[in-house]
């Protein structure tokens, strides 16, 4: 049976009109569920202020308990971090039994790297660290393949940047590959996947096929064009595809530090950025809750197989999982690398104008809410897929997006409400007089997770640099009292917004972040 709705991204792309009741549903329910969720705790506050009280204790507690969770998982996962970045991967490598790999190679020298960088309008200072930072790595780039996107919309300036790049990187390859990715192609969104899907197809058509390089032997990488790698990503990602049980059925996601210009993004986006650093240190430790996401890598045979990236998704990057999860049936996984790579924070020439990209990224990323609606109607039509990974990832799915819109609103905002609202006979009992005593504490112990992400911020600090003194250190943990907002403006809003326009078939179209460099 033909796996047709793999290739859906929303209700209009189905033909059968029950399919399209169903997905149209699915499309709607997260949106409602965390709208309703607000908006009867406001309503309850007035009618059943004692009900909201006592749900708001019980939701403070359930936090604090899920913060002192979370910073254990976030301690033992920058605990194998510090490990993964003091090993000398290569020693590794060359300790791997390959008769025992699945990978059918004679060597591990034998695994090539198809490294792809979709590029937008960035500028060479951008571009050029990045391959800087590859050719720099401590793996042979003669088994490497590097792919440069370039978009067709970009304009003549973004192929001068492409052709000073291969300049001065072209033959520090085993292949160097510039692509144009046309424009305004019927049937699809123009943003990263298609590029990168483009990309992808061509290698193959060039140099891949022609040279008979078998595909289990190649890892696909696709990075975004400010990524830049630490010296042994390709290593410990080599050790890990050669050493895993079914490297050919996974992904492999390092974790995103926002580390290029860190020093010199304004406090806000800084805590934004890092909070995206910690979210997904943990989410390594919880690896059968992860999912790919931005720079991420994977058996190029797979990619081929499933027919590339999504062309019509702007959360392409996490698409591709859920994708490969439905393709193998559940048969799938992302392996955890707790390994870094680095990019940059939200930084434009402007305050007021960063403030908004990191605004406009957060809602971008918050349209990983598409993937709700795919995956959940792909549960329902694969019939292969166990029953128990249908239901454990439709709900972490959606109760993940339904936290992010809903919990930081109702720990800060709606925690008053019922004092508030509650009228005169509410106010008079002991129950009102101890809700924000009992709050105050318990979220003040909560806070004390943000020492911790403190602590751990200023060691994944790169170099200071020299025009800054040392007394921005004191900002930089200072920075963290900024929580309470980010979490609400530039968190749950946007994810309000995101659920919202997918209630009402205002689909998103894909935003480039500005990458910019002082």
């Amino acid at each position: 049976m033909k796996k047709n709705y793999l290739k859906i991204s929303f209700h209009k792309d189905l033909e059968n009109k029950k399919d399209r009741f169903i997905f149209r549903f699915l499309e709607i329910f997260p949106g409602v569920t965390s709208w309703v969720t607000l908006i009867l705790v406001i309503f309850l506050s007035w009618k059943r202020p004692v009900w909201v009280a006592f749900f708001i204790i019980a939701f403070d507690i359930y936090w604090l308990l899920k913060t002192l969770f979370f910073s254990f998982h976030q301690k033992a996962a920058f605990k194998k971090l510090d490990k993964n970045l003091s090993t000398d991967w290569l020693v590794q490598l060359n300790k791997v039994d390959i008769s025992k790999s699945v990978i059918p190679v004679k060597q591990w020298e034998d695994i090539i790297h198809l490294i792809i960088f979709p590029m937008y309008k960035e500028g060479l200072e951008v571009v050029r660290p990045a391959f800087e930072s590859v050719v720099n790595s401590k793996y042979p780039s003669d088994r490497m393949i590097v792919v440069l996107a370039v978009e067709e919309r970009a304009g003549d300036n973004a192929m001068e940047v492409a052709e000073k790049i291969k300049q001065e990187f072209g033959d520090k390859f085993y292949k160097f590959l510039i692509t144009v990715h046309p424009k305004d192609i019927v049937g699809e969104l123009a943003g990263k996947g298609s590029n990168e899907t483009w990309a992808a197809r061509r290698a193959k058509e060039k140099i891949i096929d022609p040279l008979g390089i078998p595909y289990e032997n190649i890892v696909v990488s696709s990075f975004d064009i400010d990524t830049q790698v630490y010296p042994q990503y390709f290593s410990c990602l080599t050790y890990n595809y050669l050493t895993c049980k079914k490297p050919l059925r996974s992904s492999f996601q390092p974790i995103p530090i926002y580390n290029n210009n860190i020093w010199d993004a304004p406090a806000i986006s800084r805590v934004v950025a890092m909070g995206a650093t910690f979210w997904y240190s943990i989410q390594q430790e919880r690896s059968e809750r992860l999912a790919t996401f931005s720079s991420h890598s994977m058996s190029f045979k797979a990619l081929v197989e499933m027919d590339f990236w999504p062309v019509k998704n702007v959360s392409e990057d996490s698409r591709i999982f859920w994708k490969a999860y439905l393709f193998y049936d559940g048969d799938y996984e992302s392996i955890p690398l707790f390994y870094p790579v680095s990019m940059d924070a939200n930084l434009a020439n402007k305050f007021s104008k960063t403030l908004i990209n990191v605004f406009k990224q957060q809602t971008r990323w918050s349209w990983g809410i598409e993937n709700v609606p795919f995956f959940i109607f792909g549960s329902i039509k694969n019939k292969k897929m166990p029953l128990r990974k249908r239901l454990f990832h439709s709900f972490n799915l959606w109760e993940g997006f339904w936290s992010w819109a809903t919990n930081s609103i109702l720990i800060f905002l709606l925690g008053w409400l019922p004092l508030i609202l509650g009228g005169e006979e509410f106010n008079r009992t002991i129950l009102s007089y101890n809700l924000p005593r009992m709050t105050r504490l318990l979220m003040t112990l909560a806070m004390f997770g943000l020492v911790a992400s403190a602590f751990y911020a200023l060691k994944l600090l790169p170099p200071r640099p020299a025009k800054y003194s040392s007394k921005k250190y004191i900002w930089m943990i200072l920075q963290w009292l900024l929580i309470p907002l980010t979490m609400i403006v530039f968190g749950a809003i946007p994810a309000l917004i995101s659920q919202t326009r997918l209630m009402f078939k205002k689909y998103m179209g894909f935003w480039v972040t500005e990458k910019s460099r002082k």
